[in-house]
């Protein structure tokens, strides 16, 4: 199988601005940004997440393509005072109180925008886990945008962006693919990197 991407939908961002700052920190430390095509909707997801310097090197790495992103929260995090710094650093509010489940309301921001790049971590924590939460791949799929896989190798100390994939609705057979691409990719803690499977929580609103 090959993780190709398809060329319709991996149109590239009419602005992405490089930021010199970062480019200048990112070489300081040793790291290699590596960059492709980024469609102006997607889905882009981070794996192996197994440590908190995931976190400033993806944000380097993005800031260097320049990629800009969107994390979800619930609405409560975006509250006075702190709400207009959240919205500042990339992130949009999600009411999980309300009756629409998660997956529809990131569904319905993707309708209302020309452009949107939401980013999220299948595994959901640092720890080693036996799934992928599925909740990108319904986004993706009843977005009808791509996944673009995004990720981290700490031994070759490059990151950035893979292949894209646009979700067919047969979640195994794109999750193979996403297995292939992604085992040759160690991140900082090898024995944490989660497993590639939706176990037994395969569902439409798996929360991500």
């Amino acid at each position: 199988m090959t993780t190709a991407p398809d060329r319709q939908s991996t149109a590239p961002t009419p602005h992405r601005p490089r930021r010199p700052i970062s480019r200048f920190i990112l070489r300081l430390v040793g790291w290699t940004a590596v960059d492709k095509p980024l469609p102006a909707k997607c889905v882009l997801i981070g794996s192996p997440h197994t440590s908190n310097w995931d976190f400033p090197i993806a944000l380097l790495l993005m800031r260097v393509i320049g990629i800009e992103g969107h994390w979800i929260a619930k609405h409560t995090v975006f509250r006075w005072p702190v709400g207009w710094l959240m919205r500042r650093l990339g992130g949009l509010p999600v009411d999980r109180t309300t009756s629409h489940n998660f997956v529809d309301q990131i569904v319905q921001l993707f309708e209302e925008r020309d452009r949107l790049v939401i980013t999220i971590a299948p595994e959901g924590t640092r720890k080693r886990t036996a799934h992928w939460k599925t909740g990108f791949y319904y986004i993706a799929l009843g977005a009808k945008v791509p996944i673009v896989l995004g990720f981290l190798d700490y031994p070759s100390k490059s990151g950035g962006l893979g292949p894209t994939i646009q979700p067919s609705g047969n979640l195994e057979a794109d999750l193979d693919r996403m297995r292939e691409f992604y085992a040759d990719k160690t991140g900082h803690h090898p024995e944490n990197k989660g497993v590639i499977s939706t176990g037994d929580r395969g569902q439409k609103n798996d929360r991500t």
